[in-house]
């Protein structure tokens, strides 16, 4: 696993804990969004000469042996969404791209290849711009084989939250930190 993370430029410095960039975003009345931070894993950089191919590979690897299901490559839909009834996970597989986080009054996040970004069930989310060889590996935690995608609409808004608050959290976050110690 250790060499996984090195290739993927996510190795810790000085052998400490992987340490996540956190970001919350409160409840606009259409997207629910959560108390419970997205965690976004930066890399230094993936090992030069990897194609997106060789990425997906350890990226499936390693998120399969922490109990993230690898479910899809592709993008992120150019309109607000979110998920209430699983959390989910990209790997950045290549190329460079920004979404924006949290619903219209989110906050713009770019991420890059080798990156990692866990979005909690609420947490909205849509694509902003992106390079043309951009492409994300999508995970769900074992246990949440459906997947909803709601728009930004408050008529949904109540039956999301209630369904989101007794989804389970999984024990690893996808590179296998506890993830006890990110969603107390």
């Amino acid at each position: 696993m250790e060499a996984t993370l090195k290739t993927l430029g996510l190795a810790p410095e000085e052998g400490g804990p992987l340490m996540p960039e956190r970001l919350t975003f409160a409840d606009d009345g259409g997207i629910p969004n959560t108390r419970l931070p997205t965690l976004l894993f930066r890399s230094s950089g993936v090992e030069p000469g990897l194609d997106r191919n060789a990425v997906a590979d350890c990226f499936e690897q390693l998120f399969a042996r922490h109990g993230w299901r690898p479910s899809w490559r592709g993008g992120v839909y150019p309109y607000h969404h979110y998920h209430s009834i699983a959390h989910e996970a990209f790997g950045v597989l290549s190329g460079r791209g920004s979404l924006r986080l949290g619903g219209e009054q989110g906050e713009d996040v770019d991420i890059r290849a080798g990156e990692v970004l866990v979005l909690p069930a609420g947490t909205g989310h849509c694509h902003r711009w992106a390079s043309d060889d951009f492409l994300l590996l999508a995970a769900y935690p074992e246990d949440q084989r459906e997947l909803d995608l709601i728009r930004d609409e408050p008529a949904e808004h109540d039956a999301a939250v209630a369904r989101i608050a007794k989804l389970s959290r999984p024990e690893h976050d996808p590179l296998g930190g506890e993830l006890a110690r990110w969603w107390p």
